[in-house]
């Protein structure tokens, strides 16, 4: 498969799963600040940090951090590379530059959702009292593009970079919520067990899309089991570490081998998911779980800067430049 289009696939299947997440984020958030006591500010300054986009918001906006500026930089500020509107433009893109190589229906439903947007956009929907149900479509839409494309796309190379590109999305914005809810939103310790602390804890699982899940395997509402259940569940599917272990099957099925690793690529990723294989969540508290979220973005970073060499970027051709050399 040509580089360039392997790329497109990679950056086609991150920005979808970007866009979902953040649809995903701020219909939480809306739904929390209807939950949240009287006396409370809706808090969007911690969705903001979760985005790693903190300080482009502060340049833009300064420390106003209400809903409507929050919502317009997450979602129709062009300004922003990662806001909804952008990521989708970029799928679209994407899409475009591999129309031969993804099914129609998924170029259509891409297509039809990046005018979607672009209307709610030009409506200036986010000043709108109720908006909710906009974000629940476009995280529809999106959930209907990965339908389309379980149930359509053969199982090549093309497939498995564009896997690839969403589990490191999934696994990547995992990780920052959890890091950011958990350090913004640590409760005082009057606070633990409180109503308001369920809430949040409540809340973080929900941007995940992880509640009813964990509720069926664990009942109570328990920091340290959802800080395991989101980092170190091999069953979860936005775990880090099922993402990490999806994502290394990826590599394996483009190379075609199996055991062990053949790339620095494959070898950086079976390293951090070894780790993970054999955390135990105490020695994630006992490290300092920001610290350790940290390091754990840090080596993802990694990870797609080793996929990115192996196999996006021009290799030099070795005939050319021996024939050069004499």
């Amino acid at each position: 498969m040509l580089s360039r289009v392997a790329n497109s696939l990679f950056w086609l299947g991150r920005y979808m799963e970007r866009a979902e997440n953040y649809a995903r984020f701020i219909d939480v958030n809306l739904n929390l600040s209807i939950d949240l006591p009287p006396d409370l500010k809706e808090q969007w300054d911690p969705l903001i940090s979760a985005t790693g986009d903190r300080e482009l918001f502060v340049e833009l906006f300064g420390e106003d951090f209400n809903r409507e500026n929050s919502i317009y930089f997450l979602a129709f500020d062009q300004r922003n590379q990662n806001a909804l509107i952008s990521t989708i433009q970029n799928a679209r893109e994407n899409a475009r530059i591999v129309r031969e190589n993804i099914p129609r229906e998924t170029w259509e439903v891409l297509n039809e959702l990046h005018f979607y947007v672009a209307r709610q956009h030009k409506r200036g929907i986010w000043k709108k009292e109720d908006i909710g149900s906009c974000f629940k479509e476009i995280k529809n839409q999106l959930q209907l593009l990965n339908g389309i494309s379980a149930g359509t796309i053969p199982r090549t190379q093309g497939w498995f970079f564009t896997k690839m590109g969403q589990f490191l999305e999934r696994a990547d914005k995992t990780s920052r919520i959890l890091d950011v809810k958990y350090h913004f939103l640590l409760p005082s310790i009057e606070d633990v067990g409180s109503p308001l602390d369920f809430l949040h804890w409540t809340a973080l699982l929900k941007s995940v899309s992880g509640f009813n899940a964990y509720r069926r395997m664990f009942g109570k509402i328990d920091p340290s089991r959802i800080v395991q259940y989101l980092v170190l569940n091999r069953f979860f599917p936005r775990s880090i570490f099922f993402c990490l272990l999806e994502a290394e099957r990826c590599l394996h099925e483009i190379s075609q081998e199996p055991l062990g690793y053949s790339n620095p690529a494959e070898k950086v990723i079976g390293n951090l998911r070894a780790d993970l294989e054999y955390a135990d969540v105490n020695d994630l508290f006992k490290f300092g779980l920001h610290e350790y979220l940290d390091q754990l973005q840090i080596r993802m970073n990694e990870i797609s800067k080793a996929i990115d060499d192996q196999y996006f970027k021009i290799q030099p051709n070795f005939s050319t430049e021996f024939q050069q050399q004499t």
